[in-house]
This record gives structure tokens, C-alpha cells and sequence, in this order.
């Protein structure tokens, strides 16, 4: 059997087994999509055109991080206390594969938020965009990034605690994060911390990528976020290779 045989099946078993919890899933995120552009916009008031733009901009990048940050690290320690991901790991299938088939399958699953996200604000603030040719790309590496990291804390450490730390992270890129506001807002030493951890070029990626009229994708981003990417993929890949 192929390996693009064996992710095909792979991917198709993660959905199967998950088809009770999907549509609960997808409702979370769509919520969550909602309510980061309408309850945001309640605590800021009234906004601006380029305020409503960048905070809409951003809403699709904490879909896309909660997803990977949150979701991934929960169902993989329902795997790990269920003994399904012990059960899994016995098949005669390189572990590469599981990693493949997983972060696939949580990048499809935040579709559905991401375009929610992207409609309500087009629709609540009358917004038009205007989409780079590279948006898909955008899209896959802050995906891939956020579901590695959520997918490396849950098989590397207890069930508990990677639920706790990936909540933490989420609670942060919320509130201390220049994703729904600039950058400009915050202490100087935390706006350089943020020049090097993957949050900022996430929303900037994807802003530039939704609104490339009005936002530039600065190459800076570009690198962090593609650096980011690779090592937390091939992280996630060696630490479940490792994993007995």
C-alpha cells in the first residue's frame, strides 16, 4: 500500500471516528469566529473603516490558532486515555503517516470558521477585500503551524497538562497578541518579543493575504512564519516517531 494510500485511510478513519463530536466542533469555532469580530467591536465601539478591516482581518487567524492550539491537543488525549492512539500506533503504518492524515484533517476541520469568520465581517462591516494570489498558502502554514505545536504538547506531555498549557497560549494570543489590534498598543519590549514568536506574522500572513490592497505582508513575517512552521512540523514528527 502506498503512503498517499495509507494518509487517504488514515484521514479517513480520523473523520469517521470523530463524526459525533465534528458538528459540535464546528459550531465552537463558528461561535468563536462571531463572537471575536461582534465582541470585540462591543469592547472598542465605534470603529473605523481600517479598524473594522484589521479587526475582521484577524478573526480568521484565531479560528485557525484555537483550532490547532485547543481542539488538536483535546482529542488526541481522548485518544491517548481511550487507548485508541496506542491501538493506532500498533498498525503496520509509519508514524509520519498518523502526523500527515491528523494535521489534514484539523486544517479541514477549520474551514468552516475561517469562512464564517471572513463572511460575518464582509457582511457586519460592510468590508471589501481584495485576496492575494497566495492566500491558500498563507492559510496552510498558519494552520500547520498552530495544529504541530497543539499536536507536539499533547503526545509529548500528560493529557492535563497539554490541555492546560494549549489554553494558556490561546488565552494570551487573545488578549496579548497584535492579532485583532496593532502592535502598537502594546509595551515596547512585548511588541519585540512578538517579532519573533509566530503569533504577529500569523495575523499578518493572513490579513496581507484577505486585504493585500490594504495591508502589506512584510518578508520579515514571511521568514518567522515560515521557520515556524518547519520546526514545529518536524517537531511534532519526531516526537511521535520517538514516542513508544
Amino acid at each position: 500500500m502506498t503512503a498517499l494510500r495509507q494518509t487517504g485511510l488514515m484521514i479517513q478513519w480520523q473523520l469517521r471516528r470523530g463524526i459525533d463530536h465534528l458538528p459540535l466542533l464546528i459550531i465552537v469555532q463558528g461561535l468563536l469566529a462571531v463572537g471575536t469580530i461582534v465582541g470585540f467591536g462591543f469592547l472598542t465601539g465605534e470603529l473605523t473603516p481600517e479598524a473594522a478591516l484589521f479587526l475582521s482581518t484577524g478573526a480568521p487567524t484565531i479560528t485557525l490558532v484555537t483550532v490547532g492550539l485547543v481542539m488538536t491537543p483535546q482529542m488526541v488525549a481522548e485518544g491517548k486515555r481511550e487507548g485508541s492512539l496506542d491501538w493506532l500506533h500498533t498498525l503496520p503504518v509509519p508514524r509520519i503517516v498518523f502526523l500527515i492524515a491528523d494535521l489534514v484533517m484539523w486544517t479541514l476541520i477549520a474551514l468552516p470558521g475561517l469562512i464564517l469568520a471572513v463572511l460575518v465581517g464582509v457582511w457586519k462591516y460592510d468590508l471589501t477585500l481584495s485576496p492575494a494570489p497566495w492566500l491558500v498558502l498563507g492559510l496552510l502554514a498558519v494552520s500547520l503551524t498552530a495544529a504541530s505545536v497543539g499536536y507536539g504538547l499533547a503526545t509529548l506531555l500528560p493529557p492535563m497538562v497539554a490541555m492546560l498549557i494549549s489554553q494558556l497560549l490561546v488565552f494570551v494570543i487573545l488578549l496579548f497578541s497584535p492579532v485583532s489590534f496593532p502592535a502598537e498598543r502594546m509595551p515596547g519590549w512585548l511588541q519585540s518579543a512578538h517579532e519573533w514568536l509566530p503569533f504577529e506574522p500569523m495575523a499578518q500572513v493572513v490579513r496581507g493575504g484577505l486585504a493585500s490592497r490594504t495591508f502589506e505582508t512584510p518578508t520579515r513575517s514571511l521568514i518567522v512564519l515560515t521557520v515556524w512552521c518547519l520546526i514545529s512540523v518536524c517537531s511534532a514528527a519526531i516526537v511521535l516517531t520517538k514516542r513508544k
